[in-house]
């Protein structure tokens, strides 16, 4: 039940938050900050993420300050930043013969699109995971713990949550952060709801990181230091900078029409020669890309929701936020900013009943209708990310009938999807009393909740 916190002796909620990954963490310091107690449920043992590229956009930078501004400050000293004057390259990975073609603007640049709308700042994801869970406080986070089910408890009022060690939690609110395999979804939906689990898109994609100057060697300068993207019939391949201009991510893509091996785990280990078979009869540097990699790799199955998404993300007390919700391929480059705006929603809402003070069966029901408020915010944002993000998959691989080849068609689908990403009203949806509340500064101590 609600205990009492120490910003004054109100009531406050306790928030059971399932996933450690990077929107569970994100979530559960902008509650902390709120002055909600907050305890985090990690399957893994430790913090774990893998050490592969990401970026966040301007506007989820805006979002992250107001869930909490340590988070922006955080992001700040591990990125690499995009010049505003930059713009993202789209090649024709493909057709080129030489090397000299392949660089030479003229003859293989597809299209060019501006980076000031976006403006990412790009990072490696177990670094900025590692640094936000130093932001929390000190046991707020249990690892080991697997969700099996969960109920509402009608004598107490409260959320169980039962772990597959035989331990039990309770809290007021459960926020499913636990990513695109969600065990939450599968028990607010029920197991044999077609949304209870993802879907495989049929893409797959081989991550690897090198030295900037090891990437520059193998692609040329102008691409290693820049974000670009080679695209060719049923696959891409992706290069971006990080840490701070000192590590070229790369990203392999490639459309597989045969069923994952392993949908559980969405990884199965494989040699390089793979990706070597892939962009085989390709551009030259994009036909040696594999010389980059080691020789044994890690093979993704992308999932998502796509093909059945869910009809709600909130039954009862219990809620899904980020990849548990609309978990997307990522084409479009920006799901995590879409989980950061889950975040900031659900964060202002639950600071909002917490400021009510209320108890007992008010507070009861005013969690189920709030979480159903968070849910018809989301959902229709949330399916729009998966649908386009599909088509723009579709579109890097030469699929995608409505752009075919075309560049020109192909860089007016980018810039409508791109402008609906960067100018959506994450706050529209909500009250405007809750759209002010969630702009507001909030001057809380976050050990108030240890």
């Amino acid at each position: 039940m609600a205990s009492i916190n120490g910003t004054g002796g109100a009531p406050s909620l306790e928030v059971a938050v399932v996933g450690g990954g990077i929107i569970g963490v994100m979530t559960a310091i902008g509650l902390h900050r709120r002055g909600i107690k907050t305890v985090l449920y990690e399957r893994a043992s430790t913090w774990h993420e893998v050490s592969a590229g990401f970026a966040f956009t301007g506007a989820a930078r805006v979002w992250m300050e107001q869930i909490d501004p340590a988070l922006v400050e955080l992001l700040g000293n591990i990125s690499q930043k995009t010049d505003a004057s930059t713009s993202n390259a789209y090649w024709d990975g493909y057709h080129p013969r030489t090397r000299e073609d392949a660089e030479d603007e003229t003859k293989s640049l597809m299209f060019r699109t501006p980076t000031n709308n976006l403006s990412f700042w790009g990072c490696v994801r177990s670094q900025f995971l590692q640094g936000m869970a130093a932001l929390l406080p000190e046991g707020s986070a249990q690892f080991g713990k697997q969700l099996v089910t969960y109920d509402e408890d009608q004598q107490t009022g409260q959320v169980v949550l039962h772990f597959d060690d035989g331990t039990t939690a309770q809290a007021d609110v459960l926020l499913g952060c636990d990513g695109i395999h969600s065990a939450t979804r599968k028990i607010l939906l029920g197991a044999e709801h077609p949304a209870s689990r993802a879907g495989f898109s049929h893409t797959v994609t081989y991550r690897t990181m090198v030295p900037i100057d090891v990437g520059i060697a193998a692609l040329g300068e102008k691409v290693a230091k820049s974000a670009c993207n080679h695209l060719g019939p049923n696959a891409d391949l992706l290069v971006y900078p990080v840490m701070s201009g000192t590590l070229l991510n790369i990203a392999v893509f490639a459309y597989d029409p045969s069923e994952f091996p392993d949908p559980d785990r969405m990884t199965v280990p494989v040699d390089r020669s793979e990706i070597e078979k892939l962009f085989k009869g390709w551009s030259p540097q994009v036909a040696d890309i594999w010389k980059l990699y080691p020789e044994k790799v890690v093979k993704w199955g992308i999932f998502d929701l796509e093909q059945n998404p869910p009809p709600t993300y909130a039954r009862g007390r219990a809620c899904l936020v980020g990849d548990a919700a609309h978990a997307s391929t990522p084409y479009l480059g920006v799901g995590a900013c879409t989980g950061v705006e889950d975040a900031l929603v659900i964060c202002t809402l639950l600071q909002s009943v917490q400021q009510k003070a209320l108890g007992g069966d008010a507070l009861r029901e005013t969690l189920t209708e709030t979480l159903q408020t968070y849910s018809r915010a989301r959902l229709e944002r949330g399916r729009w990310i998966h649908h386009h993000s599909r088509q723009m998959g579709q579109m890097y691989h030469w699929r995608y009938g409505p752009t075919g080849r075309d560049p020109e068609r192909m860089k007016r689908k980018l810039e409508e999807n791109w402008s609906t990403v960067v100018n959506y009203d994450v706050l529209a949806p909500l009250d405007p009393d809750l759209r002010e509340l969630a702009r507001s500064k909030i001057i809380l101590n976050i050990s108030d909740n240890m």
